[in-house]
């Protein structure tokens, strides 16, 4: 365990999320509190700094002096769209400066947008919530989206998921600096989970429609309504109006996916919603969404959403 305070710094930007920026603060001061009780010590463990960078990219230390370097600097999240406004530049100089001279770098949804924009994650993996991930990966090639995941330690800089994964991010943060037990007892104070979910477990499938692709869309609305039914390539392609090898290359270039994992993550979503609204059991589920043998659907649920049907039935089915 630290001896000396390890300095956490909050950095509100314009559009923060008060409940992150704010939610963060309570957390680090509860596991602080857990682990001095713990010790009998007096002096604290960790210590919040409030940091502020205005809409002109300028970054000042509400709480001292603007040169200082904390140990971590967390981007909360955002209320707005992922910001493309010039203030940004202003404050990725800033977060290269700081971590030049030996800062973590934390975010926390939109935040990693902001992080990006300092190149510091290009060739590393990092998470978003999982609705940005496929703009966070058009805007900044070079980074390795994984939308799976809730939090990504990647040691100098962590990344974390969705508006509430600050709490994920948080209890990683207080484990590193304070240890396993104070971070348990941290998450059982506040009546959050420990760490170990997963972003795969939450998230929504939402197709892309807006391509531009008549033909392929066409398809997609088709789809939506005979996914229990007979859905092959050959009667897709039928639909579209193409030839089979021009309607594989046109569907991919639109979806972002070959028509079997679109259809696969279609019935996904459809059990899901069974599982969440229904008392059906999941072989009768499989064969609504058009498989006839539920121990291979369960097999790709399994995959999809790294949860069994039972574990996500008694996770998210209504009471």
């Amino acid at each position: 365990m630290t001896a000396t305070p390890s300095e956490i710094g909050l950095l509100a930007y314009p559009d923060v999320q008060l409940a992150g920026l704010y939610g963060l603060g309570d957390l680090f001061s509860i596991a602080d509190r857990i682990a001095r009780q713990r010790t009998g010590g007096s002096a604290p463990l960790l210590r919040v700094s409030r940091w502020e960078c205005d809409d002109k990219g300028r970054v000042h230390n509400r709480d001292g002096d603007d040169g200082a370097v904390p140990s971590m600097i967390i981007l909360p999240p955002s209320l707005a769209e992922p910001p493309r406004q010039a203030w940004t530049a202003g404050l990725a100089t800033f977060l290269r400066h700081c971590h030049a001279r030996g800062s973590v770098l934390a975010s926390v949804c939109v935040g990693a947008f902001l992080l990006a924009e300092t190149g510091l994650l290009d060739g590393r993996q990092a998470t978003t919530h999982w609705s940005y991930a496929e703009l966070l990966a058009e805007r900044f090639g070079k980074v390795r989206v994984d939308s799976a995941k809730i939090v990504i330690d990647d040691g100098d800089i962590i990344t974390a998921a969705g508006l509430m994964s600050w709490t994920d991010l948080g209890l990683k943060l207080v484990e590193k600096l304070l240890g396993t037990s104070v971070m348990v007892a941290t998450g059982r104070a506040m009546l959050v989970d420990p760490l170990g979910r997963e972003q795969r477990h939450y998230s929504v499938f939402s197709p892309r429609l807006d391509h531009g692709d008549k033909a392929i869309l066409v398809v997609q609305h088709w789809l939506q309504q005979a996914y229990a039914g007979e859905v092959d390539i050959s009667t897709m392609a039928t639909r579209a109006g193409l030839e089979r090898r021009t309607f594989l290359r046109r569907f991919g270039k639109a979806t972002g996916l070959r028509p079997v994992e679109y259809c696969q993550l279609l019935r996904v979503a459809k059990a899901r919603d069974m599982l969440e609204t229904t008392r059906l059991s999941f072989d009768r589920i499989a064969w609504n969404v058009g498989y006839g043998d539920p121990v291979s659907f369960r097999k790709i649920f399994v995959r999809t959403m790294g949860l069994t049907p039972g574990d996500y039935r008694r996770r998210f089915g209504a009471a």
